[in-house]
């Protein structure tokens, strides 16, 4: 399989259930080899992110959605370990504040969105909206597909204005969560991570993953593509992204700027 196969049709109906979780088709029995790769990947991503930020006339977006656990830290961290930080971004969308709960539920978003010559990338995303509140019952059916089609509508606009978006979700089974939530909470150095919260949330697991399920399927755009990445196995995971990166940067046809004119052959005193 090649990572490509992870892209989620527009307008296919998807069912999770129906997508691996292991990435033995991605990763194969030569551990050592796909580890080099990665390492290859890292090199050919910091080249691209700084032949983006130089030419300053494209745009980054990554989304990252995922079930606790699945590991967007992580693949922020090992994906973009090589990239300068000049030209990357991370922002978290969590529990909207008082302030933001007065305006719509975009609008603490946008100012996120890539400039320029910059990688933005979105540790949990405007998706939240149409995640947390359906579970938990604050908005039904008919308000969660008026937000879908607002959330196509406002990736199509960044889509036209020179962003190119890719969007992944990191999909984890159940039982690797279990194990490692049991990570978390028995290693001295990840307890901080542990939320008695996490629990009460994997109890919602089904809810959850119909609500993924409902959102994968309205917002697989053209323009904004979804992908689901078998995330049970973090090597995997973290090749399948970079090299989705790597082909959405090169699809760009990026040119280093010419040099201000009458610069070669200057002395430097």
């Amino acid at each position: 399989m090649k990572p490509r196969d992870t892209r989620v049709k527009p307008g296919s109906r998807v069912s999770l259930a129906d997508w691996h979780t292991d990435g033995d088709a991605f990763v194969g029995k030569d551990k050592a080899a796909s580890m080099a790769r990665l390492d290859d990947d890292r090199v050919r991503l910091e080249e691209l992110q700084e032949l983006l930020y130089a030419e300053g006339k494209h745009r980054l977006l990554v989304v990252l959605q995922a079930m606790d656990t699945a590991g967007k830290d992580s693949t922020i961290r090992h994906v973009f370990r090589g990239v300068d930080p000049l030209g990357v971004r991370v922002a978290n969308f969590g529990v909207p504040s008082t302030h933001e709960l007065r305006h719509d539920y975009l609008w603490r978003v946008h100012p996120h969105v890539p400039a320029s010559g910059e990688i933005a990338i979105f540790n949990r995303s405007h998706y939240e909206d149409v995640l947390v509140p359906r579970v938990n019952g604050a908005i039904g059916h008919a308000e969660c597909e008026r937000r879908y089609r607002q959330i196509n509508d406002f990736e199509r606009m960044l889509s036209e204005t020179g962003t190119t978006i890719r969007k992944f979700y990191l999909h984890i089974s159940k039982d690797e969560q279990k194990k490692r939530l049991e990570a978390r909470r028995d290693t001295p150095k990840k307890r901080w991570k542990f939320q008695p919260g996490d629990l009460a949330v994997r109890a919602q697991w089904d809810d959850y993953r119909a609500a993924y399920d409902a959102l994968l399927s309205a917002t697989s755009t053209r323009h904004a593509p979804w992908h689901v990445v078998p995330a049970d196995d973090k090597l995997a995971r973290n090749l399948i992204v970079s090299a989705l990166l790597i082909e959405a940067l090169e699809g760009l046809d990026m040119r280093y700027p010419e040099p201000v004119a009458g610069v070669a052959g200057t002395p430097i005193i």
